[in-house]
């Protein structure tokens, strides 16, 4: 890997997890509730980016393969939250709230895939 791909995934990086903390602090102060919504939130979000990303990189040639890697790797991958999901989906287990925990990764799982193949789909529809 080249220094220049390392400093775009990284430089996307710091933007990425800054969205993160700022989004996830902004859904969760408007949506309080003992369910994760700030990280489901970026979780979705992040997905259908990454969705209409991936199709605009598949139908053009205008991003370099430093500027793919900022976008998708860099700023995408710092975004969306796995490793927090994953905690928040064990404290909410640990807790006793095995509703809320099933919710949370059925959400998760289900809705980011969801939501990459939406923006994946809506991007394509345009670019063809």
């Amino acid at each position: 890997m080249s220094w220049q791909t390392i400093l775009a995934i990284g430089s996307g990086g710091f933007i990425g997890a800054v969205l993160r903390a700022y989004l996830n602090g902004l859904i969760s102060h408007k949506l309080p509730h003992e369910l994760p919504f700030g990280t489901l939130g970026v979780n979705l979000v992040g997905s259908f980016i990454m969705g209409l990303l991936v199709a605009y990189f598949m139908y053009t040639t205008i991003f370099s393969l430093h500027a793919k890697s900022f976008l998708s790797t860099g700023i995408l991958g710092a975004l969306t939250t796995y490793s927090t999901f994953a905690l928040e989906s064990f404290l909410l287990l640990e807790g006793g709230h095995i509703f809320l925990a099933l919710a949370n990764i059925s959400l998760n799982a289900f809705g980011t895939i969801f939501m990459a193949g939406g923006g994946f789909y809506i991007a394509k529809y345009f670019l063809k």
